[in-house]
C-alpha cells in the first residue's frame, strides 16, 4: 500500500462506521502517519471500547452517533477537514427482509453526512458504495445506488469552496465482516460442508488493502461528483472454495445450497452507460459526473467511444483467478498462515 503520509498533516478526519473492516484497516494505515487526529464516529460502544483499547492511541477520538439522526452526529464534524463515510447496512438478505431499514440508513444516513459536511466547511468527503449499486436487483444495492444519485445530485448545487464530494464503488472485500471465507473457514473447522449458492456465480476479489488503496486515490485524485472503481480480479465462488479448502489441507465436501435472496450471477463495477464517460487510468476507473442541467434542448449528441465496446465492466469479463491465483491472494490475508 503507497500511501503519501503528507496527505493528512495536522488534519483532522472523521470516519463514519469507524469500527468495522474498513475502518479499521484505514485508520491501521495512516495512524503513525502525522496526522492530527482521527475521529470515529458509530453506534455501537462495545466495539468502539475494542478499538480504544486496541490502538491506545490519543489521536483516536470516539463519538456515538447515528447517521439515521443528524442531531445524533452533527457535533462530531466541527473542525474536521475530510471525512470517509463507511457507515451501511451491508447484508444483502437482511436488506432484502428489511429494505426501509437500508433505505434510513444508506439513503437517508448519507444524505445526513452531507449535510454535516456542508454545513462545518469539511473540505472534502469520500463516499464508499458498492458494485451491487450497478444494475442494482437487491434492496441494498438499491439503497446505495440512490445514495450514489444524491451525493452527485447535491455536489451539482455546490460552488467552489464548499465540500468536494467523491465515491468510490467496490466489489466484495475478502474476510471483511460477513464476508463467506471466514465462514468457509468456521464450516471446516467444525466438520460441515461448504455451502456454495452457485458454482456458477463471479466475485470482484480484493482486500482491505485495495480498498484502501481506492479511498486514497479517489482522495487524491478526486473532483466534485467523481465516482472512482479499481480494476480488479474476480474469480467464481467454487474456485474460491476450492483454493480455501487447499489452504486449509481439508477435504471437507461442498454443498451447493442454491442462489440466496437478492443474490447476482456476476457483480458489475461499471456500467455500460457510465463507460461512456469513464477514464480509464492505470488501475483505475474514473467516472465523470453527469452534469448536464434540465434544459436537455442545449445539448447535441454526437456519439462517444466507449471502453470494452459499450460492454459493462463485469466480475463475468474482468480478469478471471483459477486456484492457484486464488490461493495467492487469499494468502494476502491474516486468516491463513
Amino acid at each position: 500500500m503507497n500511501i503519501n503520509k503528507k496527505l493528512f498533516d495536522g488534519k483532522v478526519i472523521l470516519v463514519t462506521g469507524g469500527t468495522g473492516s474498513f475502518g479499521n484497516a484505514f485508520v491501521k494505515s495512516i495512524i503513525d502517519s502525522d496526522i492530527k487526529e482521527i475521529r470515529i464516529l458509530s453506534r455501537d460502544e462495545n466495539k468502539q471500547d475494542d478499538m480504544r483499547k486496541h490502538y491506545n492511541n490519543d489521536k483516536l477520538k470516539f463519538y456515538i452517533g447515528d447517521v439515521r439522526d443528524y442531531e445524533s452526529i452533527r457535533g462530531a464534524f466541527k473542525g474536521v477537514d475530510y471525512v470517509f463515510h463507511a457507515a451501511a447496512l451491508k447484508q444483502v438478505p437482511s436488506c432484502e427482509f428489511y429494505p426501509m431499514e437500508a433505505v434510513k440508513t444508506n439513503v437517508i444516513g448519507s444524505d445526513n453526512v452531507i449535510t454535516a459536511c456542508v454545513e462545518n466547511g469539511v473540505k472534502k468527503a469520500i463516499f464508499l458504495s458498492t458494485d451491487k449499486a450497478a444494475y442494482p436487483i437487491n434492496a441494498m444495492g438499491m439503497s446505495k445506488a440512490l445514495m450514489e444519485k444524491n451525493v452527485i445530485a447535491r455536489s451539482r448545487q455546490l460552488l467552489e469552496g464548499d465540500t468536494v464530494l467523491c465515491l468510490t464503488r467496490y466489489g466484495n472485500v475478502m474476510a471483511s465482516r460477513g464476508s463467506v471465507i471466514p465462514l468457509f473457514i468456521e464450516q471446516i473447522e467444525e466438520g460441515k460442508p461448504i455451502t456454495i449458492t452457485n458454482l456458477d456465480m463471479t466475485r470482484f476479489m480484493m482486500t482491505l488493502e485495495d480498498a484502501v488503496d481506492l479511498v486514497l486515490y479517489a482522495f487524491e485524485h478526486g473532483e466534485q461528483g467523481d465516482l472512482f472503481v479499481q480494476k480488479a480480479p474476480a474469480a467464481t465462488i467454487d474456485v474460491l472454495a476450492d483454493a480455501v479448502l487447499e489452504l486449509k489441507g481439508s477435504n471437507t465436501p461442498k454443498s451447493y445450497i442454491g442462489t440466496r435472496h437478492g443474490e447476482k450471477l456476476y457483480e458489475v463495477l461499471v456500467t455500460a452507460e457510465e463507460m461512456t464517460r469513464a477514464v480509464s487510468l492505470p488501475g483505475f476507473f474514473r467516472i465523470t459526473a453527469d452534469n448536464r442541467d434540465l434544459n436537455y434542448d442545449k445539448y447535441i449528441s454526437e456519439g462517444t467511444t466507449l471502453f470494452n465496446n459499450g460492454e459493462s465492466y463485469t466480475s463475468h469479463n474482468t480478469e478471471r483467478l483459477d486456484v492457484e491465483g486464488m490461493k495467492k491472494l487469499l494468502l494476502k490475508l491474516d486468516l491463513f498462515e
